[in-house]
């Protein structure tokens, strides 16, 4: 692979140290150039560490944007790689003259680049915003990076997410703590804690918040020292504040510090306060030297920071809470250790330079295989349910979907249509466009190759029979497009009205290639309807795929809902009906038996909007404490929160097919054909009809469930192998 990479040569702090590590290491086994537009020490550091460097300074815009293109024409490169204003612009104007794919890797937000510098920011920061709409691929630092571009418009099926990587195998020449300290100069006891922050001195790293916490600390422990390394234009500024607010010789400003390791493994804790970030590489890098870590909750820091358990996390600009926190790190120092150790085993697992690597390789491949496929005419999956209307199980659907895809081919272009297509680009990195938007999506039904009807119930009119008459309309369209039309997973039913029961089999008859059913239900549904084709294929919900994320990163997301290790917990999962609220004493019985049980009731609005109303309505009813969760939060959270319950209560199909994948025992209230259908499906006979539902019943139900009577876990492994068939079925579409 030849790759040559743009960059102004004037870069510093993590962008310096990311760039030249990454291309170093890609220098062992590809064809890499590096291109600097200034000589200085970002291209003397390069040629040091062996990276082929050239220097382009003419200052002459059009005439460096031809060298480079004879360069990249003439010596065969295949991507073009910028990072940087300079280099944005530089690659958008030489995208007209070469025919290979344009990448930058955005650092940081871009419209803060020149926070506190107005000329640079009005010149420089509006070119660069402007180039970047031009560029081909996207490469974020962090998910919050590729997620802020998405808000702007940026294409979510051209962003990818890369994380910058510390080198764990290289070996280190370390000033032991005692000199490195006595070289600067700081006057310290052998019981000080050491705090200090290595970073630009400007606005967006707020080192204002950091001197005035510091302030608060040390006036409550004499001991701790503070030692800020950089340099910046607010500097002048800062040590005037540390003066004003601290005692003399607590706070030490050591400029720029190039061996970061002996300064690192001085200090206890690494401290961060910026206001906004990407991924900053000074936080992976006091991790190798196993510090202990307070940073603010902004950008990528919370993808490397489980607050409370691998380091603290507090809201920018908080003084208070930043005080808070160093003095709780000041008077601990087991808390200390077992922080800095769990930081140092998740970088070294997933931050590793090793680790960045390999994921720059893949994105490489993949920028390559995506444009090899630009000329087909007709590539691509549109995906049509009831999505973005903010339910989780819809979404968890959806997500199941879209993984089971990229499965097949991780390049598949990917659309949904959504109510909410922003936040459904942003959530699942997939295209989307809004559910009633006919021209935009009827332009996608021409040039994708398979359109799915799927995730939830969709062919019903229970509900509404507009909704029936959209999903027909929708897939009538699809096939007179040319596209394979796919029921993938779903339910069907109930379907009233004749006429509504005849144009439903009329439509599926005539325009649907393949279906796949989630439920025996759902299948005898269609016959009765009147639907005659033999391609019928009994599968299971593809949410049943869904697995909850590793037991740490869960602990610290459930924290922040108020699920504790050691409680537990059972979940009712209610949503408007007619008819519940006359058995809204049942339900309230049932938590206040949870309560007596020693458990916390846990009141899940799956729809946060239509659910948590009645949540709330039964919490009014309640003799003790519960716990209301509304489902505002990833498929993965919902289903480990899911996962940490005793037993599930619910009337939403979601929350039981939730409880079912994880094996969670389960007790379900009918309201629609479909709960019972898909209960009946996995053998749970568990369940009451809503209307039927007592008080008496529904405790009799609990202590099933509370006793230990899960889904039989063989039947669940049979359930996830045929919900995979629906992949087997995708596959085929695709391929035909």
């Amino acid at each position: 692979m030849k790759v040559i990479h743009l960059i102004s040569g004037g870069d510093v702090g993590g962008a310096k140290t990311h760039v030249l590590s990454l291309l170093q290491g890609l220098s062992r086994s590809h064809t890499v150039l590096l291109v600097c537009f200034m000589e200085g020490e970002f291209a003397r550091d390069a040629r040091a560490m062996g990276i082929n460097t050239r220097i382009i300074k003419s200052r002459n815009v059009l005439a460096d944007c031809r060298t480079i293109a004879d360069t990249v024409r003439k010596e065969g490169y295949q991507i073009i790689h910028c990072h940087g204003s300079r280099a944005n612009m530089m690659g958008a104007l030489i995208k007209r003259r070469v025919n290979v794919p344009v990448v930058t890797t955005v650092h940081s937000d871009y419209r803060l680049d020149y926070l506190g510098r107005p000329l640079h920011r009005v010149t420089y920061g509006t070119i660069n915003a402007v180039a970047l709409r031009f560029l081909d691929y996207y490469i974020g630092v962090s998910e919050a990076i590729s997620g802020l571009l998405i808000r702007r418009g940026f294409d979510a099926q051209r962003m990818f997410t890369i994380y910058n990587g510390v080198d764990f195998s290289s070996p280190r020449q370390i000033v032991p703590r005692e000199q490195y300290l006595d070289s600067l100069g700081l006057s310290y006891t052998p019981e000080s804690v050491i705090f200090g922050i290595a970073a630009r001195i400007s606005p967006v790293k707020d080192m204002g918040t950091l001197v005035r916490a510091f302030a608060e600390t040390v006036r409550a422990f004499p001991t701790v020292r503070l030692i800020i390394a950089g340099d910046g234009e607010q500097r002048q500024e800062i040590e005037a504040l540390a003066k004003e607010l601290c005692p003399p010789g607590t706070v030490c400003f050591a400029g720029w510090v190039d061996d970061t390791d002996s300064f690192y493994n001085a200090i206890d804790v690494n401290m961060l306060t910026s206001v906004s970030e990407g991924f900053p590489y000074a936080l992976p890098e006091g991790a190798r030297m196993h510090c202990a870590t307070i940073a603010s909750r902004v950008g990528g820091i919370p993808y490397l920071i489980d607050d409370e358990v691998n380091g603290l996390l507090f809201q920018p600009q908080d003084v208070d809470a930043l005080a808070e926190r160093m003095q709780r790190l000041a008077s601990d120092g087991e808390l200390r250790e077992r922080l800095s150790r769990k930081l140092f085993e998740k970088t070294r697992d997933q931050f590793s330079l090793e680790a960045t690597l390999r994921h720059q390789e893949e994105i490489y491949a993949s920028v390559l295989r995506r444009t090899a496929r630009k000329d087909r005419r007709r590539d691509g999956v549109l995906i049509c349910g009831a999505y973005g209307k903010r339910n989780a199980g819809d979404d968890a659907i959806l997500r199941s979907i879209v993984s089971q895809l990229r499965g097949i081919d991780p390049d598949l272009p990917i659309y949904a249509l959504s109510r909410h297509p922003r936040e459904t680009q942003l959530s699942f990195r997939i295209g989307s466009c809004h559910s009633f938007n006919v021209p935009r999506y009827r332009r996608i039904m021409r040039r994708t190759k398979l359109y799915i009807s799927g995730g939830g119930t969709l062919i019903q009119n229970s509900t509404s029979v507009r909704s029936l008459l959209y999903y027909l309309s929708n897939i009538s369209s699809a096939h007179a497009a040319g596209e394979h039309v796919m029921m993938y997973g779903c339910g069907v039913g109930p379907v009233n009205g004749r006429f509504s029961r005849a144009l439903a089999a009329r439509t599926i008859n005539r325009c649907v290639d393949t279906i796949t059913l989630r439920d025996q239900e759902s299948a005898d549904e269609l016959r009765r309807m009147g639907v005659t084709r033999s391609d019928i294929h009994l599968t299971a919900d593809p949410a049943l795929l869904l697995r909850a994320p590793d037991p740490e990163t869960v602990t610290a997301a459930l924290y922040r809902y108020g699920i504790v290790p050691g409680q537990r917990y059972v979940m009712f999962a209610l949503r408007p009906w007619h008819g519940l609220d006359a058995h809204m004493a049942d339900f309230a019985a049932a938590a206040n038996y949870v309560l007596s049980k020693g458990c916390t009731p846990v009141l899940f609005a799956l729809e946060p909007k239509r659910d948590a109303p009645v949540g709330a309505a039964l919490a009014a009813m309640l003799d003790g404490p519960c716990l209301q969760i509304s489902a505002d939060m990833d498929a993965g959270t919902v289903v480990a929160l899911t996962a940490r319950m005793e037993a599930v209560v619910s009337v939403r199909l979601h929350a039981l097919i939730f409880a079912a994948g994880q094996e969670v025992p389960l007790a379900g209230v009918v309201y629609d054909p479909k709960v019972s259908g898909f209960l009946d499906y996995i053998g749970q006979k568990n369940y009451v009809n809503l209307e039927d539902l007592t008080a008496e019943g529904l405790i009799s139900m609990l202590d099933v469930a509370l006793s230990g009577a899960s889904v039989d876990p063989r039947t669940i492994g049979r359930m996830r192998a045929l919900a995979e068939k629906n992949t087997e079925y995708a596959r085929k579409a695709l391929e035909e």
